[in-house]
């Protein structure tokens, strides 16, 4: 049996907030969290996620096998690195690592949210990355060691660990961190083995959805006239040097194990925790018509999130990870409703409005405005970042489908 603990902190301040204790028994991780009482007293404690009150504990997650992940309660785990950035580590520290070591061994200034890990002498846990955060300046350099992982070519020990280091959280797609400024910036790379412009399309579709009046974080495309391109888009859990706390849907509707959840669970939460429920109502409503029609295949609910806003209180994240999918099957990560079908459906969407608490003249008219600028903006949108043709050709079904006449005629 092997044990692991460290102190949990919360950003630049490390404001003491509680005891992370760890424990490896053969098959079996488990864990145990403690708020600090220090943390109780505090006029501006709140709940890390909702199944968490600041005033309740000690609590107790485990898992084994395929649920490993639940070891750690979920806003830990949202702060650790997602496929990519676990099989990076898993390359430069080997395969047998734990939960808290994927935790623990990327890169602080990386980590989501703004979750800190101090170690019984008090220093920060800081990773093992054998450099600081990469600069943008360094990107072509960092993606040229991205592709060699991926090709399998022998790295340095150095390089990996600054690349895993580096990683952050979700997906798993070739992604690092890198800074420009004081602006800390996630560079999505062009996989090897892509046989779309998915980075490009990321980009572009990130544009139509702010053009759609969808709350989107800052991104732009570089090294755009090469074969690797980039999608750069700026964390939106940073201000500054400051962090903000953040918890994924999955952390805030308390889901384990292959739960994929629901809308309407979504909007249950933000009933009692938003702080502006109507505005983010209204915005999930806009992002659920707009995944539809733009044929998203990447909306689980590892990919909605909240943003601490103070006062016990969260608010709706950017929207991010939104990849048009023109030859997958139509089916949604997340369903409409609890315990409904998981179809890409208009129709499913609009007799969905009043879970919203959005009229239905409303919600005819956020459907038909929606797919009134994806179907007159799509074309455009592509050929700004450099895909036209039989590239912009072949995405055209997850922009003008079936679902796209409905919304039109609505």
């Amino acid at each position: 049996m092997t044990e692991f603990s460290a102190r949990v902190a919360l950003g630049e301040s490390l404001t003491p907030v509680g005891h992370l204790r760890f424990t490896q028994a053969g098959p079996r991780q488990f864990s145990t969290f403690s708020y600090d009482p220090a943390w109780r007293e505090n006029p501006r404690a709140f709940a890390l996620q909702p199944d968490m009150p600041f005033d309740g504990g000690p609590f107790h997650t485990s898992g084994q096998s395929d649920t490993m992940r639940d070891a750690l309660a979920g806003v830990f785990s949202d702060a650790s690195p997602d496929s990519w950035g676990r099989r990076l580590l898993e390359r430069a520290y080997g395969k047998n690592l734990s939960e808290f070591d994927y935790l623990t061994l990327s890169d602080d200034t990386c980590r989501q949210g703004a979750l800190r890990f101090v170690d019984e002498a008090g220093a920060v846990i800081r990773g093992e990355a054998a450099e600081a955060v990469p600069r943008l300046i360094d990107l072509q350099t960092i993606t040229g060691i991205a592709r060699a992982y991926e090709q399998g070519k022998e790295i340095s020990a150095r390089d990996l660990q600054a690349l895993a280091g580096a990683g952050g959280s979700g997906g798993a797609r070739p992604k690092a961190n890198v800074i420009d400024g004081e602006v800390l910036w996630l560079a999505k790379f062009t996989s090897v083995h892509d046989q779309q412009p998915i980075e490009r399309v990321e980009v572009a579709t990130l544009r139509l959805a702010r053009a759609c009046g969808i709350r989107t974080p800052e991104v732009r495309l570089e090294l755009a006239d090469t074969p690797f391109p980039v999608a750069l888009l700026q964390r939106f859990d940073r201000r500054g040097s400051a962090r903000i706390p953040y918890i994924s849907a999955r952390t805030a509707l308390g889901k384990t194990g292959t739960d994929l959840g629901a809308y309407t669970e979504i909007v249950d939460f933000m009933r009692t925790a938003s702080a502006d429920p109507n505005a983010d109502f209204r915005e999930l409503y806009s992002r659920l018509v707009f995944t539809i029609l733009v044929s998203n295949k990447d909306d689980h609910l590892k990919n909605h999130g909240f943003l601490y806003v103070g006062g016990g209180r969260w608010r709706l994240s950017p929207v991010f990870d939104v990849n048009p999918a023109p030859d997958r099957n139509p089916h949604l990560e997340t369903a409409i409703l609890e315990g409904g079908a998981h179809d890409r459906s208009i129709r499913l969407a609009l007799d969905a409005c009043d879970f919203f608490e959005i009229a239905e003249p409303d919600a005819r008219r956020i459907i038909r405005d929606t797919a009134q600028r994806v179907s007159d903006g799509w074309r455009e949108a592509l050929r700004q970042v450099g895909v036209t043709g039989s590239l912009a050709r072949d995405y055209e079904p997850a922009f003008l489908n079936t679902e796209t006449e409905i919304a039109l005629t609505l």
